[in-house]
């Protein structure tokens, strides 16, 4: 049965309702998992279909009420799972507001994919109510953008939705490109905007209908330019469609329907194999990495485990971020900004290998600005270096990067320059390495020891000493008693993550006082640093909740969100769950200190007039987040000391809560 008619194959009264049918069902046959949806006239076919999808269990739906929270959920959910979440909107402003979450999909490589409803194109220009441009709306920011003409019923438009989704889906995992991203199909829908939807539990049930009825062929590949047809109706009106920042040659399609991993694997290794031609044609190996220079590999946010491993491979310290995937492993520096600033660490620092997107320090870059020091970034876009490629911005501060390549390994000991079983290292590296290690223990007992409760010591816990026992007890009940820091909130909140767990981090100060804190553990922590900015955090979180929280691996795992005042705020439309929407497991641990207290560490502070600086920098707040939970339905608790900290981190979460930290500014 065609994926674009109506039940016992015969067309509904609505092209928009066979049409939308024909797109979703491709979609969930590639492999699409996840939908999240705002209401709207324009946009009916498409949500009565999603409806039906979901009530047939071939998908999970979410429904939400404002666009910018749609979007943020759905790529919330594409971190989650490695695959493009839809998001369906109706026309007008309800696309625009997609764009931030749109930008920080593009910048963090997060696939989406964006349905968007339209007016027929001949209602453009005529001042039509909710009408605008939005063909083209998100500019170089997506991956694939096609202007969809109106479905009117013709045959062959079954094909076109099934050439559609296939090239999408494509484009948004970055099967050719190793570039995922947005993707925006823009539909036209005309009246009638929706039709009866059929039974699909029925229709699966009796063979009537499978998803992916229509052609489900890969649309040719097209070329790099203003515009490329990707598929076109029997009716030959052609869908336009700008390809942004697309590399599409050297590398052959494959099924997207496979795992996430996969497809993320098959993707990186189709684009490193188009990427990394030399000046030949020839595919390069892993750049080999000699031994002797004093070196420091850097794992930003995403690096992934890469970073770790190299790091121990090759003996030297390794900088990871919370959220790099690499924060573990005996290599790992976490007093490195403090070390950085050292001339005997990072003034003899020599080269600097680079994983991911770093962007909580000021010292790493400026690593990269230095004339003694050889930077080699590591990233699945080395070929938005290359001439006539825009992909995403390659990490290269001050544009001094000295190479980027897709692979490393450490030199074989056999010639330099050559890939193959690493050497143990030298004595020299050792010590560097062990110098690092020292040095960053140091800093971090000094802080305890600044601590104004220090932890108890824990030799006198059993002593046979009775002084040293009481001791024990004395200085335990203190730390218990003591009032909540940023730093030892940031270490309760890692202690009490675990690797089935999520641990999401808001933008601005929290994650940098977390950055400096914690020690390595392998688990997964996510922060929207692909622009760094405070918005859609919650929403993110959600998305990230929902999805992980479906995995059998992780069902009963708890995301934690540790998050500012402000960050919260800026969310909050994401605390609405409408009435019989899933509620997953999540817990908003809110540092609350009246403000943008950030600012307070930077330039402006020492430079600006006090009362304007509080005004128009810190923008005090003073809302009750216990009515403020409240009135979402969301569990409140509130904790002023260590040990109210670690009651309501350990309690048992059964739903969404908010748990409030009072902090001084």
């Amino acid at each position: 049965m065609n994926a674009a008619a109506g039940p016992a194959g015969s067309p509904s009264s609505s092209p928009a309702a066979d049409f939308s049918l024909a797109v979703l069902g491709e979609l969930v046959a590639l492999g699409v998992t996840d939908a999240v949806l705002t209401p709207g006239s324009r946009s009916q076919a498409l949500a009565l279909t999603l409806a039906e999808l979901h009530r047939a269990r071939m998908l999970d739906l979410q429904v939400r009420i404002d666009e910018r929270v749609a979007g943020f959920t759905a790529l919330g959910l594409g971190v989650e799972t490695g695959r493009p979440a839809i998001v369906v909107t109706t026309s007008g402003t309800a696309v625009a507001n997609l764009l931030p979450a749109v930008l920080e999909a593009h910048h963090s490589r997060v696939p989406m994919l964006l349905l968007t409803s339209d007016r027929p194109e001949s209602m453009r220009g005529t001042a039509g109510n909710q009408t605008t441009w939005q063909p083209g709306m998100f500019g170089r920011f997506v991956r694939l953008a096609v202007d969809v003409p109106a479905p009117s019923g013709e045959a062959g438009e079954g094909a076109l939705a099934a050439r559609l989704a296939a090239s999408a889906v494509e484009a948004a995992l970055g099967t050719r490109t190793g570039n995922p991203g947005p993707v925006h199909l823009n539909l036209q829908l005309r009246e009638p905007l929706s039709g009866t939807v059929p039974d699909l539990v029925a229709l699966l049930a009796s063979g009537e209908w499978m998803p992916g009825g229509g052609a489900g062929v890969l649309a040719e590949s097209a070329d790099v330019g203003e515009s490329a047809g990707v598929a076109a109706p029997a009716s030959g009106a052609t869908a336009r469609a700008v390809v942004v920042g697309a590399t599409q040659s050297a590398a052959h399609g494959r099924s997207v329907a496979n795992s996430a991993e996969d497809s993320a694997v098959a993707a990186r290794s189709v684009f490193a194999e188009a990427a990394a031609a030399d000046a030949d044609g020839n595919i390069n190996t892993p750049l080999a990495l000699r031994r002797g220079p004093r070196t420091v590999v850097i794992g930003g946010h995403d690096a992934g485990p890469g970073a770790e491993e190299l790091a121990h491979r090759g003996g030297w310290p390794l900088i990871a971020e919370p959220s790099s995937g690499s924060r573990f492993g005996r290599n790992l520096i976490v007093a490195y900004c403090e070390l950085l600033n050292d001339a005997d660490f990072g003034g003899r620092v020599e080269r600097a290998i680079v994983f991911g997107h770093p962007t909580l320090s000021r010292e790493v870059p400026a690593l990269s600005l230095r004339d003694d020091v050889e930077t080699i970034v590591v990233t699945p876009a080395a070929a938005s270096v290359l001439p006539g490629e825009v992909v995403v911005d390659a990490y290269n501060p001050g544009h001094r990067v000295s190479a980027f390549v897709t692979a490393v390994e450490v030199a074989s000991a056999g010639a330099a320059g050559t890939a193959g079983t690493a050497p143990v290292a030298g004595s020299d590296e050792r010590d560097w390495l062990r110098s690092w290690v020292l040095a960053s223990r140091a800093v971090l007992e000094e802080q305890n020891v600044d601590d104004p409760i220090p932890a108890p010591n824990i030799e006198f816990a059993n002593s046979p000493d009775i002084a040293e026992r009481r001791a024990y007890r004395l200085a335990e009940t203190a730390a218990l008693k003591a009032t909540v820091t940023r730093r030892t909130l940031a270490l309760a909140v890692w202690q009490a993550t675990w690797p089935h767990d999520r641990l999401v981090l808001g933008a601005s100060r929290l994650i940098r006082d977390l950055d400096r804190a914690v020690p390595g553990k392998n688990i997964r922590v996510h922060a929207n640093r692909g622009l760094a900015g405070i918005d859609g955090t919650v929403s993110t979180a959600i998305g990230i909740a929902l999805a992980s929280q479906r995995d059998p691996a992780t069902r009963h795992g708890v995301t934690r969100v540790l998050l500012g005042d402000l960050t919260l705020l800026h969310d909050a439309g994401a605390l609405l769950f409408g009435t019989g929407e899933a509620r997953p497991r999540i817990q908003l641990i809110v540092a609350n200190d009246g403000g943008g207290t950030i600012f307070d560490t930077l330039e402006v502070a020492a430079t600006a007039d006090r009362a304007a600086f509080d005004r128009v920098m810190l923008t005090p707040q003073t809302v009750d987040l216990e009515a403020l939970a409240k009135a979402y339905g969301w569990a409140y608790s509130r904790a002023t000391t260590r040990v109210e900290l670690d009651r309501a981190l350990t309690a048992p979460l059964d739903g969404p809560a908010l748990l409030e930290v009072p902090l001084p500014r």
